[in-house]
């Protein structure tokens, strides 16, 4: 088992696939973990396939095809295995080669890229996994330790003045434009790595949701390596 000291109630561990999936967020759990030791060399996938753009999704029939060493093809299966499961649990994985995100320069003093802490939402009950099988792994934030952006009174105010926007149409123009759904870390804070291999599964904003939504981010990547991430 990973060791999150720093996680306190909110990160719940289980033991299987079906646990992750069927197991429900309840009281102050909002991210849950299926911690595993992975073999095989995802850094051959990873090698096998540089070279494309900043962000390459990847099909099943593109990993087929890899001409890999023993190490290389347990990867592979286990990669498969974990979309296969998840698409048959109804979600719809995507396996992404990631050199990096785009960057948000939209907004000046507030950007609302992947790279901010923030929280998923979906109109209809639903989670976010994620795995993250080689580079660095992404991070979430205890939510007692994070501060909705739009709720510090100096960012509300840069807001309404950078965008002119009336008082009465300030909350649906923050919605309409995502910008309640990132967060900034409090003075001390500290974030969890997810690690490598461990398949997560993270709390989202939905009408029926019961639990907080869990906040995370992106990482900073490493120059010249690149992420193997499944996520849906």
């Amino acid at each position: 088992m990973i060791d999150l000291p720093h996680a306190e109630n909110q990160v719940h561990h289980v033991n299987s696939f079906q646990d992750l999936v069927s197991t429900p967020f309840q009281g102050d759990i909002n991210s849950m973990c299926w911690s595993r030791k992975l073999t095989g060399s995802f850094s051959e996938i990873v090698a096998e396939l540089e070279g494309g753009g900043n962000i390459t999704e990847l099909d099943q029939d593109l990993l087929n095809e890899l001409e890999l060493t023993e190490q290389g093809q347990l990867a592979r299966k286990t990669i498969l295995k974990d979309f296969n499961a998840l698409k048959a649990h109804g979600a719809s994985p995507s396996l992404n080669l990631i050199k990096r995100y785009e960057r948000d320069e939209s907004y000046p003093f507030f950007p609302t890229d992947v790279y901010s802490f923030h929280v998923d939402r979906s109109p209809i009950p639903t989670d976010t996994f994620l795995c993250t099988y080689f580079g660095e792994s992404s991070e979430i934030l205890p939510n007692h330790q994070a501060k909705q952006k739009v709720l510090v009174p100096e960012i509300r105010e840069k807001l309404k003045k950078y965008y002119s926007v009336p008082e009465k149409d300030f909350e649906s123009f923050l919605r309409e434009h995502f910008f309640d759904l990132h967060y900034q870390a409090k003075l001390g804070a500290q974030p969890i790595q997810l690690g490598n291999g461990h398949l997560w599964k993270l709390a989202v904003d939905h009408p029926e949701s019961k639990v907080l939504p869990c906040v995370h981010r992106a990482p900073k990547e490493k120059l010249g390596e690149s992420r193997l991430l499944l996520i849906c």
